[in-house]
């Protein structure tokens, strides 16, 4: 099977779900799609992860993002799991997970994402098979991939940079512009290096020129 790199067309699958049978493509539909991973159900750090998630909706919806996650479990478990998560989440804000999460308890859909931990004798599960891996990834509405990120079991993902991305990624879709190091969303852009310098003043007015190859205009707004 080949490496799925940025650029490639995120492959297509029929999975269950807490939310019912889906097709994958046809769930990304004309939206942005944010799938991640998790080792196992009732692990502690995806039980925070799924609360945020939850949380955030808002930010995803304003975005035209939908988020799915998926677990080697099966229905049964993500439906209990998602009552602990609740719950907990609770305790931090108003938590309601509403997006649906896929039972992958045969590793099918892991193995088809490359999302498998290394396969040896400690990275296994009672039944023998591989442990997953907590992975992003980011997907456009022409189905591709944007975005790959693969984190330790121990560390929590970032969804505060994930959602960084997703604006960096849009508006450099809108405009002819990419993002300096830590930008945030209405601070400088980039313009983009294809883009000639008049052009650029035509497009964007104010350009700042630093270097030939670096120049830089205020966010766009239009």
């Amino acid at each position: 099977m080949p490496s799925l790199r940025l650029g490639s067309i995120a492959p297509n699958f029929d999975a269950e779900t807490t939310i019912g049978p889906i097709n994958f493509h046809e769930f990304i539909g004309d939206s942005w799609v944010i799938l991640f991973s998790h080792p196992g159900d009732f692990t502690p750090v995806c039980t925070t992860e799924l609360g945020e998630v939850a949380r955030r909706a808002g930010d995803f919806a304003n975005r035209n993002v939908k988020v799915i996650g998926i677990s080697a479990n099966n229905l049964k478990d993500h439906h209990e799991w998602i009552k602990d998560i609740n719950e907990y989440g609770a305790k931090i804000g108003p938590t309601d997970v509403q997006f649906p999460i896929i039972a992958d308890e045969d590793r099918k859909i892991s193995t088809l994402y490359d999302m498998l931990d290394e396969q040896d004798a400690t990275n296994r599960d009672a039944k023998g098979l591989p442990f997953t891996i907590r992975t992003v990834f980011v997907i456009d509405p022409k189905k591709v991939i944007r975005l790959t990120i693969s984190y330790p079991a121990s560390t929590g993902r970032n969804f505060d940079e994930i959602i960084r991305v997703i604006d960096s990624l849009q508006l450099g879709d809108k405009h002819r512009v990419t993002t300096p190091v830590n930008w945030k969303k209405g601070e400088d852009v980039i313009v983009h290096p294809a883009v000639p310098t008049e052009q650029a003043k035509e497009l964007f007015g104010n350009v700042t020129v630093h270097k030939p190859y670096l120049r830089t205009t205020p966010y766009p707004t239009t």
